[in-house]
Parts: C-alpha cells; structure tokens; sequence
C-alpha cells in the first residue's frame, strides 16, 4: 500500500492451482439448520497473528515465508476449504521476474443465482525497513504484526467460524446453506519500490499478487473458473490490529463501491464500533483493493489504518523494525471479525 496515486497496469503469466477438498454425506434424516448468531473469537485472531509473526519476517524466497505458506495453507484445509494455491510471475521494481505464490481458500458451492463475497489480505512482509529514521536499519526485513498478519490473522479465524457452521450443517444431514465466500491471501503486496532506490522507477511494482489473481479472474483462469460477474463485492483488511486504530472511508472504495464501503461501515456502527470505522474519507491508497476493482471490475473496498495527522498516512512503525505484536490489540481485531461476520450473515 502505498502510494497515494493510481497505477497502470500490466501483463500477468502463469498459474498453477492444487485444489483439496474433503465432502461429507450421510443417511441420517435432516434437521431443521438455523445459522448461528455472530461469533468471532479475538483472542483466536491474536494467536493466528502471534504464529505469523513466529516464522520471522515472511519475505518472499526466504525460508520464513516457505514456512508461513505451508501453515497457512495447512490451516486453511484443517478449516475445512477447498485450497487453491495460485502461482505465478511477475516484475518486480527492479525489472526481475519475482515468484509468487497466491493462497485461496473457497467456501459454499456455487450456484447460478448466487454470489460470491471476497475476503482478502495480503500475507508477505515487506523486505526492506526503509520508513527508518537509521539509514543502517533500511535494509532489515519488517516483522509486519500488523502490516499484513492482522488481516491474514482476522481473515483464519473467519475461516474457522466457516469451516464450523460447514460442519455443523453436514451434522445436520446437510440441511442449510453455507455463506458463498472466498478467502484470498495475496503474496508480494509489500514489494513495491523501496524508498532508498536510485534506479529507474517501474510502474506498479506493489500489490503483485493482486494483480496477478485480478488477471486471472478477468480471464476465468481461476481454479473454480470463476468471473468477476460472479462476485457480489470484496473487502480488503490491510493494517487491521492496532490499539486505537481507525478506518476512514478510503477514497478508491469509495469511487468504486461507495454502496459497500456505506453498507459495512453502517454495520460496524450498529454493532457499536463507530469509533474504529469513522465516518471521515481519506486519501486514496495504493492497495491490493485498486487492482481488484481495476483489473477484476470486482467493487471492493479497503479497511485499513490510516492516520491524518501523520506524515505518511500510516502509524509511525509503518515499515519501520517495530511493526511486531505490540502494535495488536484484541479490542481492534474483534471489531473488524465481527463486522464482516456480519455482512457474511
């Protein structure tokens, strides 16, 4: 996320996809299902966000982030979804080819009269430190607690609370309807051009997986197949664990979904977190969310933390050594999860 102007666009190659899925049926007569009331466990997101934050920073090609990927995508199956995990290239600022390395997770079968809600976040960490004051420190990898393990850690226990109403409405001879909701993990956000660089400066070097999985939407080269028409809306948790934090209505969400933005914002208020999701709009943000809505034509809006008083929009540990777990409260995270638990409701 980044910068406060748009993009361009450009070419996206290759995807390969390994889908898991486990069905359960049985004889036993059905039941009457109601869906459960809004459940979301903040202590649970804080633990998913503490084991992130254990693997040490999760920089694309580095041993952390193999790690990360592989307990993400474990963690997401034991959830009970169908994984997808979506890989592919794209050029970096540096004008090299970078990997990535896309994680899915599906939930609900779909159905022609029915639409998909699109939960995502991105799930690296930025490679470079280089909002430090030290210059010597630039060059450190960021531990990225917030920047980018809140809404990843928000976004399992979500998967956790799916994956319990998939079984319960199996245990009760498959009678009732899950949410239609997929949950996307985009690597290579935090890739974008580094401050200290010197050299010729590439279009739309952030947001990398986004844009590589907005592609293949656009083209139907999903694993399901799917099309951005079969999509209702999205919503993108950048920065969602902060102590105090507070989501103004982001300027691109709104040119593109101000309906959305309004609708969960709304929500947040009658389930009395107006305090967090204020009614202020903000700058637009260079975020995983703007290629959603310009590749994909996906509306999705962006909740993420943003500081009008501060010189860069973000909180003074943006990108800097000390994004780790003192910059997550249970408090913010449980605001987020509800809300958005609601909208699945």
């Amino acid at each position: 996320m980044r910068r406060h102007y748009s993009l361009y666009i450009i070419p996206l190659v290759l995807v390969m996809l390994v889908v898991c899925n486990s069905s359960c049926t049985n004889n036993k007569p059905k039941k009457s299902y109601t869906p459960p009331s809004v459940s979301f466990s903040a202590d649970s997101a804080y633990r998913y966000i503490a084991e992130q934050v254990a693997f040490g920073a999760r920089v694309p090609g580095t041993a952390a982030h193999r790690r990360c990927y592989e307990y993400l995508s474990a963690r997401l199956y034991d959830c009970g979804a169908r994984v997808e995990i979506q890989q592919g290239e794209m050029t970096n600022y540096a004008g090299e080819k970078q990997p990535i390395v896309n994680i899915i997770a599906h939930y609900g079968r779909p159905t022609a009269n029915r639409k998909r809600l699109l939960l995502c976040a991105h799930w690296d960490c930025r490679p470079w430190a280089d909002q430090e004051e030290n210059y010597y420190e630039r060059q450190t990898p960021v531990t990225g607690a917030n920047d980018g393990a809140s809404g990843v850690g928000v976004l399992l226990e979500i998967a956790r609370q799916l994956g319990e109403r998939q079984a319960a409405i199996a245990s009760n001879g498959n009678n009732g309807e899950m949410p239609l909701v997929d949950i996307v993990f985009f690597d290579c956000e935090d890739m974008g051009t580094p401050d200290f660089y010197t050299g010729k400066e590439l279009e739309n070097t952030w947001c990398l997986g986004s844009q590589l999985w907005a592609e293949r939407v656009k083209n139907g080269k999903t694993g399901d197949g799917v099309m951005p028409a079969d999509y209702s809306f999205g919503i993108l948790l950048d920065m969602v664990g902060a102590p105090g934090a507070t989501f103004p209505k982001e300027y691109i969400s709104m040119q593109h979904a101000a309906n959305r933005v309004n609708q969960v914002w709304n929500k947040a208020s009658e389930l009395g977190y107006g305090k967090y999701f204020v009614e202020q709009v903000c700058y637009p943000i260079t975020d995983d969310h703007f290629y959603v809505n310009t590749i994909a034509g996906i509306p999705c809006i962006d909740i993420i933390h943003y500081e009008t008083g501060s010189a860069t929009g973000f909180a003074p540990y943006w990108h800097t050594t000390r994004d780790d777990m003192r910059n997550i409260d249970p408090a913010t995270l449980d605001a987020v999860g509800k809300t958005i638990m609601t909208i699945i409701n």
